[in-house]
């Protein structure tokens, strides 16, 4: 039976890959866990320069930056700390290397679960899924639940269809919580992100073809105690 209830983590680590995942990804999610009363940091594992500006002018890597700390304020969230792997090769970086790092983070902040993309990528990107993988990697050594983030399969057919997008969805069979989110902060904090917010872009269209709805997989659960 598919849980309707986010855990009652008083501490969540979201580990991301590039800045604005937080946000057009586990934004609502995060904001959540946040209204909750939690702690939420993220670990942005690069800093996105393999992306363009998109109408903005600036240095790449100062702006995305300052729209993930921005972001992040939007979002009602904690610690921010931003790596500087390859963005688009980081999947190249030693797992093991990625995992250290986010138990480092993990252990500074106390956190109860941790929050990710679905060991898929769900968006086709293989940063995504390396990201994920590391951070279930830390959570083996460190005993810790983690939630992936993914679509249905439904939405992720549609955003094929309507944009050739390589999105990677779950059936409802395979789905563990299905949660209701309110996105007013998400889309805010999103906007933040204005190198990369492009209007009409497939981030949006995701967003509208989801609703109210999230959709989460358990990726590890906690350990007996």
């Amino acid at each position: 039976m598919q849980q309707t209830i986010l855990p009652p983590w008083r501490s969540v680590l979201a580990v991301v890959a590039h800045p604005d995942d937080e946000s057009f990804a586990l934004g609502a999610l995060l904001a959540a866990f946040a209204d909750a009363g939690a702690v939420v940091s993220v670990l942005c594992l690069t800093r996105g320069e393999a992306s363009t500006l998109h109408g903005v002018t600036g240095d790449l890597l100062e702006l995305r930056a300052a729209e993930l700390a921005t972001a992040a304020d939007v979002l009602g969230l904690g610690e921010v700390e931003l790596l500087t792997h390859p963005d688009g090769r980081l999947a190249e970086v030693e797992l093991q290397l990625l995992a250290s790092e986010v138990s480092a983070v993990a252990r500074r902040v106390h956190a109860d679960g941790i929050i990710g993309f679905d060991l898929n990528g769900v968006t086709g990107h293989a940063d995504h899924a390396h990201a994920t993988a590391a951070a279930v990697a830390a959570a083996e050594t460190l005993g810790l639940p983690v939630l992936g983030w993914t679509v249905p399969d439904r939405v992720a057919d549609q955003l094929r269809h309507e944009h050739g997008a390589p999105f990677d969805g779950y059936p409802d069979a395979e789905i563990d919580l299905v949660v209701t989110v309110e996105r007013t902060l998400q889309r805010k904090a999103a906007k933040c992100h204005q190198s990369q917010a492009v209007p009409g872009s497939v981030m949006w269209r995701r967003l509208e073809l989801l609703g109210e709805r999230e959709h989460l997989r358990w990726l590890r659960r906690s350990d007996p105690s």
